[in-house]
């Protein structure tokens, strides 16, 4: 775990989809940053509590598909100072060919999900808190055949955190989106398929860290960040310039 300022200390916070990847470089990053952190897994059981064991942070199964069960995972931690929404999946093909379930899961999860999470804890978050999501460069671009309902996904995401900085600006509680362009993590190995694709189109011509993405999250749950709202933060090593 990496040993940073405890400028988090006394915060309380929650990830959604925490037990992998990008999710959890933010809980390992939270949790080292001081607030006493939660994160929400599906069914990387054995990846959650290894997690929960190297960095203190609390593991919480729940599907979040489920929004009655999300809801009760967020009621349960009690007033929250932060929310980072990181649980997503992704459909690709043809979208003549993509069975229609499977759609509205990735929208259930990508879109529903995210909305009714984020105005959930907002009911009880104190004034000045913060809400993340975490979107993709996908929302901005769509470089490749067939990446529609993923890439519908992500651009409504920038129409929530546009829309919810408005209706939450009022009590100080900011609201982003942050965009990371190919990240190395199980999905997406860095020396996996999708290399060759994506690195020649690339200003920095290799996938992000885990916790490149978190080291931007962590910077917009903290004191500095507080007239940051309502943006999207492109974090793509150059791949929609």
């Amino acid at each position: 775990m990496t040993t940073t300022s405890a400028f988090l200390k006394g915060k309380k916070a929650l990830v959604l989809g925490g037990s992998r990847g990008i999710g959890a470089a933010v809980v390992e990053r939270l949790a080292a940053d001081g607030a006493t952190t939660a994160f929400t897994y599906s069914g990387s059981k054995d990846a959650a509590e290894a997690l929960a064991a190297r960095s203190g942070a609390a593991a919480v199964q729940a599907d979040s598909a489920d929004r009655e069960a999300v809801a009760q995972v967020i009621a349960g931690q009690g007033p929250l100072d932060i929310l980072v929404i990181n649980a997503g999946v992704a459909v690709m093909g043809d979208p003549l060919e993509i069975a229609p379930a499977d759609v509205d899961r990735l929208i259930d999860i990508n879109v529903r999900g995210p909305y009714h999470a984020a105005v959930e804890a907002a009911r009880k978050m104190p004034d000045g808190g913060r809400i993340i999501v975490i979107g993709s460069v996908n929302g901005d671009r769509v470089p490749f055949a067939g990446m529609t309902a993923y890439s519908l996904s992500k651009s409504a995401i920038q129409g929530l955190v546009r829309g919810l900085a408005r209706d939450l600006g009022h009590r100080g509680i900011t609201v982003n989106n942050v965009q990371p362009g190919p990240v190395d993590t199980d999905m997406n190995p860095a020396d996996g398929p999708l290399r060759d694709l994506v690195h020649p189109v690339m200003a920095i011509k290799r996938h992000a860290k885990p916790a490149e993405i978190a080291g931007l999250v962590a910077y917009l749950t903290g004191p500095e960040a507080g007239f940051v709202t309502g943006a999207q933060h492109t974090i793509d090593g150059g791949f929609g310039a």
